[in-house]
């Protein structure tokens, strides 16, 4: 399956991006279509197996064009086969910068728009309702014989206005003439048919007054809607600007993002320092970091100690220290001292770069939450224009004005807003994205934010999830004369030229005391036993109680420690020499800080939670027992946690999985959401649905959290719009007038209309105030 992603121009509404979702879907053969209102976007998936994908594209192209819209295919230059990298990587910066520009330009064209329809437009109403709110007139506007003077001098001021917001009028009757109107119809058909009103009332004034008919010149001069067309259309466009300011405030996290990555690195070349473009560092270069720099690539520390300021990636407010094997990621700060790092990730493959690509792939993708917006959304326009006939023909059928009819059905028209529906799910996705990128939390998809909303079970792997992942020294008892770091030192001796993963930690630990070990000899490790040895003339003994008895050793004294620490989950090695044991060292993989609270929350939640292991049952047990969790499955191979997975959802359940590792990459993908721990493996990572950044089962805890606040905007907002609507349609044709004397004015329906969008994307901002619980 390959997807390709273009960038729609043309798109005002709703009613657009369904239009030019159904003009592709017509191309045939595409397994799915996405169209993004917010970023004028739409992301398409096919089988390359049987297109050819340069005829898709043309295809999505002509049929965008043939439905009254432009598309161009955005090229990603670091999946191209040919081409330099650099040179295709600056190209996109160049377009990048292009498109920056056209943005810059637009927005000042709607400010040019916006200057010049209220310059004319407020100067037109003071003209038109002087007479009736009592503000002083010049003379040659008052009278019925200065009538035309007055509807006239409106008229000349109404034509700038018309000529600075023509684009709705092109637009609008384009798209009409095609057969898929949209919100600009609504607005050109409202404003046209004010104008066309005020124009038949210009010639009835003249009428009049050749014919001496004072009452024709007097209704009509009182009636006459230029200002209503000249409001209608200036509000819209204030609605727009204001629109577009808050729309690109949802877009920051992206941006924010993407100011992110240094231009530059300085790279080792024997022992000089070269400046080189960030885009031709490769792996395993060695790169210098100075204070206060970025760091320019995902990388490992070779030299130097420093703190590190990753805030940016992960939302930890609290700088880390770094030295030698430590990991770094890109765009982090190097705050204080000089770092050299081996370069492991560049370019597409770093940290940042997959961050960004994540959110930009979740901010262009639906929430199935959004498919009933979608549906509405088809029909709405041409629904909006027959319930504005039928406002005119029951007016006029009831014996009223007809002027007072038109008025109705241009309020039906201008108020009608399919722009709120078709911003109600992006908005709100393109914020909640963002803010979980701000708090270490990567979304793929909106559909993975509405999965996790619903999440009534949570599966936890084990060993990297939950706990650390590598062993640790955790109890060290001596049972001789020998002290705490004696006893150590003479384990890590002993343990020097194990390759086992125990071993290690025991050597570690040494290393981390800053203790001194000797090299022993004759080295025998006995497999499923341990280990016997020579060292400073004696034979030592390393392991279970097996190998002691077998080389004629008592291992009771031991006994009572080596149950205690397994009882806890943890691997008892004794050291012993022919005069007797010497003591016993306690090795497990620990608890992470924070694991037990971030799972206390989740049960706090309604959670129902349950522990994976291929570990044994007592260990399993004594881990799980550790964290607080009571349902624990342990001895499983990766097939087996799977089928746990899908025999919970075959249930009924809705699984989140959490894992970290390759055996977890199952489970991962057959839950109903996958989550990854950063930490983990590339594998775990591409099969989940959210990857957390940082190694803390506390933002699993913030994900859920997320994922339901997401949720609630998207409703919020879908309520808003249709409420709207379903409210303000029928306040607007009258429906309120004989009982109540309610009328909406066009120019009233206009700005409703402008504050219907506007609040739509506020409400969604709110989501960047989103942060994480303590």
């Amino acid at each position: 399956m390959i997807s390709k992603t273009f960038d729609i121009t043309g798109m005002t509404c709703s009613a657009c991006s369904a239009h030019v979702e159904k003009a592709v879907l017509k191309t045939g053969g595409l397994e799915k279509v996405a169209v993004n209102l917010l970023t004028n976007s739409m992301t398409v998936e096919f089988d390359e197996k049987s297109m050819n994908p340069d005829e898709v594209s043309r295809k999505i192209t002509e049929a965008v064009a043939h439905a009254g819209y432009g598309a161009e295919e955005r090229i990603d230059p670091e999946n191209t086969a040919t081409g330099d990298s650099s040179q295709n990587r600056t190209a996109l910066q160049q377009g990048g910068e292009e498109a920056r520009r056209e943005a810059g330009k637009k927005a000042r064209g709607i400010r040019t728009r916006l200057a010049i329809s209220f310059a004319f437009s407020l100067p037109l109403v003071y003209i038109s309702m002087g007479h009736m709110l009592g503000w002083p007139l010049p003379s040659f506007f008052h009278g019925t014989h200065n009538a035309l003077t007055f509807a006239f001098t409106q008229f000349l001021l109404l034509i700038p206005v018309l000529f600075a917001n023509r684009s709705y009028f092109s637009r609008g009757f384009t798209s009409l003439a095609r057969g898929a109107p949209n919100m600009d119809s609504l607005i050109a058909i409202g404003s046209a048919a004010a104008v066309v009103y005020g124009i038949i009332g210009i010639y009835a004034i003249g009428s009049g007054l050749a014919s001496g008919n004072d009452a024709l010149v007097h209704t009509f001069a009182m009636d006459l809607y230029f200002e209503s067309a000249a409001m209608i259309l200036s509000l819209i466009t204030l609605g727009k600007y204001l629109e577009a300011l808050a729309k690109a405030k949802t877009t920051d996290a992206i941006s924010s993002l993407i100011a992110l990555k240094p231009d530059t690195a300085i790279v080792l070349r024997g022992t000089e320092e070269e400046t080189v473009p960030v885009d031709s560092v490769i792996p395993g270069d060695r790169v210098v970091v100075k204070p206060g720099m970025s760091v320019p690539v995902d990388g490992t520390v070779l030299e130097g100690h420093s703190s590190i300021d990753a805030s940016a990636l992960t939302g930890e407010s609290v700088p880390s220290d770094k030295g030698p094997g430590d990991q770094v990621w890109s765009a982090s700060v190097n705050l204080n001292g000089a770092l050299v790092i081996r370069a492991t990730r560049v370019g597409k493959d770093t940290t940042l770069s997959r961050i960004i690509a994540l959110v930009g792939e979740a901010a262009a993708s639906k929430a199935p939450v959004s498919r009933l917006a979608d549906r509405i959304s088809g029909f709405f326009v041409p629904a909006v224009i027959a319930i504005a006939l039928v406002t005119v023909a029951a007016w006029l059928a009831l014996g009223a004005e007809p002027g007072f009819a038109l008025s109705a059905a241009i309020s039906v028209l201008v108020i009608s807003c399919p722009c709120a529906l078709g911003l109600a799910t992006p908005t709100a996705i393109m914020a909640g994205t963002g803010a979980g990128a701000r708090n270490g939390i990567l979304v793929r998809s909106a559909e993975a934010l509405e999965t996790v909303h619903s999440v009534d079970t949570v599966i936890l792997d084990k060993t990297g999830t939950i706990t650390e992942g590598k062993p640790v020294v955790t109890d060290i008892i001596s049972l001789s004369e020998l002290d705490h770091n004696e006893l150590l030192s003479l384990a890590a001796s002993i343990e020097t030229p194990s390759e086992h993963p125990l071993a290690y930690a025991i050597l570690s630990e040494a290393e981390k005391s800053g203790l001194k070990t000797e090299r022993p000899t004759n080295f025998k490790a006995v497999p499923g036993k341990g280990i016997v040895c020579e060292l400073k003339g004696k034979i030592w003994y390393a392991g279970g109680p097996v190998l002691l008895a077998e080389n004629g050793i008592q291992p009771d004294a031991a006994f009572p420690y080596i149950e205690r620490l397994a009882n806890n989950g943890k691997t008892p090695f004794i050291f012993a020499s022919q005069d007797g044991i010497k003591g016993v060292i306690g090795i497990a993989d620990v608890l992470k800080s924070g694991s037990t609270e971030a799972i206390s929350e989740m049960k706090k939640r309604g959670l129902r939670v349950i522990m994976l292991s291929g570990d044994n049952e007592r260990t399993a047990r004594a881990i799980a027992s550790q964290a607080g969790i009571d349902e624990v499955y342990a001895e499983l191979l990766p097939d087996g946690k799977s089928d746990i997975v899908r025999k919970l959802r075959a249930e009924g359940a809705t699984v989140a999985m959490i894992g970290d590792g390759i055996n977890d990459a199952p489970s991962l993908a057959t839950a109903n959401v996958g989550i990854a721990i950063g930490s983990g493996t590339d594998i775990a990572i591409e099969s989940a649905d959210i990857v957390l950044v940082r190694s803390d089962l506390s933002d699993a805890v913030t994900a859920l959290r997320l994922g339901k606040t997401v949720i609630r905007k998207i409703r919020q907002n879908l309520f808003w719009a249709l409420a709207y609507n379903v409210a303000a349609i029928p306040l607007a044709a009258g429906l309120l007038y004989p009982r109540f004397g309610w009328k909406l004015s066009p120019m009233i329906a206009a700005a409703a209309m402008s504050f219907s969008s506007v609040s739509v994307v506020l409400n969604a901002l709110t989501l960047n105030l989103f942060r994480k619980e303590k």
